[in-house]
């Protein structure tokens, strides 16, 4: 890996850790390579052949329907141009109305195996995980369950809706099939994380030196 760093809003190379985000050219959009010391071994990478057809069909859709499809059109559309025909959802209990919606508008197209968040309903005493009502008995979330499951059903994409932080991350390390999200949790933000950086109360709050 390679660092990169701003000087004079010029973005240069430097040891081994990279910070594009701080970069204000985006140069590398218009064709200049920062990273020639990995380009060679990426291709090689593109050019295996899941690989590259992900990649073909990625850029396709995006091609093809820049502005024209919402992201659940896209999904769709993806997994068709894949050939995918078993869809996986692992959904959290507290979106279990988006996840039937869901599940009932790919079941049109795919065949789908959706799963919840609690299933095997193993309580957290068993692991002494945190309760949000120390008085409750509660079932912890089980994403290496709901992985599981779906590793059985042998399924080729696996769709997220809602998990957990950490719960998404245990999913998809155990997840055969490639994973993709279609709905992330934010229990503040109505599920729109996005929103903590489009809000300038919000980012005063986060960042010290904001300024308007």
């Amino acid at each position: 890996m390679i660092r990169i760093k701003i000087v004079y809003k010029r973005t240069v190379i430097k040891g081994k850790t990279m910070e594009c985000a701080k970069c204000d050219k985006k140069l590398c959009a218009n064709g200049k390579n920062c990273c020639k010391e990995i380009s060679e071994k990426i291709m090689k990478e593109y050019k295996k052949d899941e690989n590259l057809k992900i990649a073909t069909v990625s850029s396709y859709i995006e091609g093809t329907y820049y502005m024209k499809k919402n992201r659940l059109e896209e999904i769709i559309e993806f997994c068709k141009l894949m050939e995918y025909k078993k869809i996986g959802i692992a959904f959290c209990i507290g979106l279990e109305n988006e996840a039937k919606i869901l599940d009932k508008i790919l079941s049109n197209y795919f065949k789908t195996y959706s799963i919840c968040c609690k299933v095997c309903g193993i309580d957290k005493d068993k692991l002494n995980l945190t309760k949000i009502n120390p008085n409750n008995k509660e079932s912890m979330c089980n994403p290496i369950g709901q992985a599981e499951i779906l590793n059985k059903k042998e399924t080729d994409l696996n769709i997220i809706v809602g998990l957990c932080i950490g719960h998404d991350i245990l999913f998809q390390k155990y997840s055969r099939a490639p994973t993709t999200t279609f709905l992330v949790k934010d229990r503040v933000l109505a599920h729109n994380p996005v929103g903590a950086l489009y809000s300038k109360y919000y980012l005063k709050k986060m960042l010290k030196n904001f300024k308007e």
